[in-house]
């Protein structure tokens, strides 16, 4: 599942909504955080999919370039950078979640999440 958008926080110990909301129970989530968690992936889910169709969208204009050979350095580079800059902003979103959720879980619940991730 995924594309490992967030990997640098969750190899370094930075518990993710999905996860979290998975593994719920193992980790003894309050009701509070699990209303809180659920927010947050709800959220999460609705940035990345309108980020997503934004790096549709730039992937699809960088195709067409080529389909229709138009393609030439000054709109390669253009188009090139829009698609970057469109999966920056979807990467930079999974990995602020992450970083929410340090707020929700204790201490304790990061490292047990981290363990059953086997992190």
């Amino acid at each position: 599942r995924g594309i490992s958008l967030a990997l640098p926080a969750e190899l370094n110990g930075y518990p993710g909504p999905a996860h979290s909301l998975e593994l719920a129970d193992e980790l003894g989530l309050s009701a509070e955080q699990r209303s809180k968690t659920q927010a947050l992936f709800d959220q999460m889910q609705q940035e990345a999919k309108a980020l997503g169709e934004e790096v549709i969208l730039a992937e699809r204009d960088l195709d067409r370039l080529f389909r229709d050979k138009r393609v030439v350095p000054e709109s390669l580079a253009f188009a090139t950078s829009r698609a970057a800059a469109a999966q920056g902003r979807l990467r930079e979103s999974h990995l602020r979640y992450h970083l929410a959720m340090m707020a929700v879980l204790s201490p304790g619940q990061v490292a047990e999440y981290n363990r059953l991730r086997g992190y």
